[in-house]
């Protein structure tokens, strides 16, 4: 299989919030030929676009994305539910069949996904109410895909991104287009930075202040324990990591997590395997 190689690489830290583009940060990569990737720029998505809603914030993420060329981008959001919720003869495409049957309401969409789980017999990703994917247990992942915490970052994610972009020529989201890999000028992969901290076994939580305000002495002491590390992956500048310690929520940090996770995931991935997986290509897999 014929792997493209990538000029920049991208990580979005995903939200599907109501006023998304506040908490969504994308952070842009470098890559050179030899040597470590340079971050070179570092935004909150609704300093980019103008607006903070989620409808246009997410159209123009999808247009930042079709634009993008030689790219490759980690996104912080699931690219697929549990094939368990679906009968055993469903594809990726009729994931977004059921999406579509919720208008926006995503909360409604994870009841449902909870009621079709206290249907499925025990089994090794089940919990009472709840279901995993292979590649969330896998990665440690903190959350299932319809957890309360989840279920507007998977809903919005998989039907105003990842369904668009699917859908664009050029464009390669894996592991569901391996097919369209040799030809693709931009690939798309799923990346979780908290799975990313533990693969690396570094400190992966009390580094976020989500209700704002100045992070406590343990948080800034985390916080520099990981950008020590980031920075081996990554060349980053004072005025970026300076954004990534003042940025209360650690989104800003989490989407560098995101792309720099997402390019040493990529490079590691066994993609034949992946490609072959029974599970993989029908409900997801992260490149970490």
């Amino acid at each position: 299989m014929r792997v493209p190689e990538f000029a920049t690489v991208y990580g979005v830290d995903f939200s599907g919030a109501k006023r998304a583009g506040r908490n969504i940060w994308i952070a842009r990569l470098d890559v050179p030929a030899r040597g470590r990737p340079r971050l070179v720029a570092l935004d909150r998505l609704e300093a980019l676009c103008g607006t903070a809603e989620r409808a246009p914030c997410l159209a123009a993420l999808v247009r930042m994305v079709n634009e993008s060329e030689s790219a490759l981008w980690g996104f912080d959001c699931p690219f697929g539910l549990p094939l368990e919720l679906f009968p055993p003869t469903a594809t990726w495409a009729d994931q977004f069949a059921f999406l579509g049957d919720y208008g926006d309401d995503a909360y409604r969409c994870g009841l449902e996904c909870i009621e079709r789980t206290k249907l499925m017999p025990p089994g090794p990703l089940r919990t009472a109410l709840h279901c995993r994917r292979q590649t969330d247990r896998d990665a440690k992942a903190p959350f299932d895909a319809f957890h309360y915490r989840m279920i507007y970052q998977s809903f919005f994610g998989l039907r105003d991104l990842v369904q668009p972009l699917a859908a664009t020529p050029g464009t390669a989201v894996l592991p569901f287009q391996y097919r369209k890999l040799p030809r693709a000028k931009r690939v798309l992969v799923e990346s979780c930075p908290a799975s990313v901290l533990k693969k690396h076994g570094l400190p992966h939580q009390n580094y976020k202040q989500p209700k704002g305000g100045p992070l406590s002495r343990v948080q800034k002491g985390v916080r520099h324990a990981i950008l020590a590390e980031l920075g081996i992956w990554v060349r980053i500048g004072d005025r970026h990591r300076r954004a990534m310690m003042r940025n209360p929520g650690g989104d800003a940090l989490d989407a560098v997590l995101a792309a720099a996770g997402a390019l040493r995931g990529f490079r590691a991935a066994d993609h034949p395997a992946i490609a072959r997986h029974p599970r993989f290509p029908r409900e997801g897999h992260m490149y970490l």
